[in-house]
């Protein structure tokens, strides 16, 4: 029962993440909302929505080793194992007006991440600020790119990479609220189910939110940006790599502490945190060399992916 319950809320988490972007997307393309806008907010924040509720509902169940530990975890399988696999279908071509912007955004918020790990905790307050750095980061990149152009296609070619959802508005505000529902649904099996496994086989519960709850939560970026990358729109697959990594910080540890102040566990800060700068240090040395991510170089992200899993196994089975 316990497999059966994480493999039904991985199930529904992408199915409500699907149905609420296409509901979402379906109704702002109708409020005559553009193309750029919707890319850079809608499609991101819909493919970080199953982060978002599994880390609530974890810190709602005082699992702080699933909330953070699905954060973390999923920034490191978005630059080790997405990028990764992406740069090995195709090459990444990176811009490097919007890369020096975003990249630069991207290690600011790790090191963020890594100075509240030592704080150990995240309050309401710094929830709060949280969201409010993301709000400002997404106004200051929606003005930044109307006025000069810059990158404007990616978030286009993100929000016409969503099937359109015919029909009335009505119909797509059910779908973007039938999805959220499912969503909760999802991310309460996946989570009860994440935690009765830790207690069956004696592993902590971190270790299962940096593996199975962080890499099912990334699912949906991990289809999106391999789709891209096979479709040879590197910017779209690497700007939802980047973009995913940002929202998590920003957006979902912040709303999780505003609903719910969480710890940060310290096998997290101790280790974790540190395997997540150094894959944003990484992925902007790779970036910044040549202004591409070549094969090798996916390939060289999939490997320290599997020696970070490995090592977690390996830590698994000490316990």
């Amino acid at each position: 029962m316990t497999y059966l319950e994480i493999a039904g809320g991985l199930i529904l988490l992408i199915v409500g993440a699907e149905l609420l972007v296409r509901g979402s997307v379906g109704v702002a393309r109708q409020l005559g909302v553009s193309p750029m806008l919707i890319g850079l907010t809608l499609v991101g924040f819909g493919t970080s929505s199953p982060e978002l509720v599994a880390s609530i509902a974890g810190a709602l169940r005082e699992s702080p080793g699933i909330a953070v530990g699905n954060v973390v975890g999923s920034n490191i399988c978005n630059v080790f194992l997405i990028l990764g696999l992406s740069a090995v279908f195709l090459p990444l071509s990176i811009s490097r007006k919007a890369f020096i912007r975003d990249g630069s955004v991207l290690l600011v918020v790790t090191l963020v991440l890594v100075g509240l790990a030592f704080y150990g905790s995240l309050s309401r307050v710094v929830g709060v600020v949280l969201v409010a750095a993301l709000a400002a980061y997404l106004f200051f990149s929606y003005r930044q790119e109307k006025q000069s152009g810059d990158a404007v296609h990616v978030h286009e070619a993100e929000a016409a990479s969503v099937p359109s959802l015919d029909g009335s508005r009505a119909l797509g505000i059910a779908a973007a609220l039938g999805g959220l529902a499912v969503l909760v649904g999802g991310a309460y099996l996946l989570v009860e189910g994440a935690i009765e496994l830790a207690r069956g086989f004696g592993v902590s519960e971190t270790i299962i939110g940096l593996t199975i709850v962080a890499i099912g939560t990334s699912l949906p970026e991990l289809a999106t940006s391999v789709i891209a990358a096979v479709r040879r729109q590197s910017d779209v697959a690497f700007g939802n790599v980047v973009g995913s990594c940002v929202y998590n910080v920003l957006g979902i540890l912040g709303v999780t502490a505003i609903v719910h102040p969480i710890d940060i566990p310290p096998e997290i800060a101790g280790f974790d945190v540190w395997v997540m700068l150094a894959s944003a240090v990484l992925l902007s040395v790779f970036a910044i060399t040549g202004w591409r991510i070549a094969r090798w170089e996916g390939a060289v992200l999939l490997a320290l992916y599997a020696l970070y899993i490995g090592h977690l196994v390996r830590v698994a089975a000490v316990v």
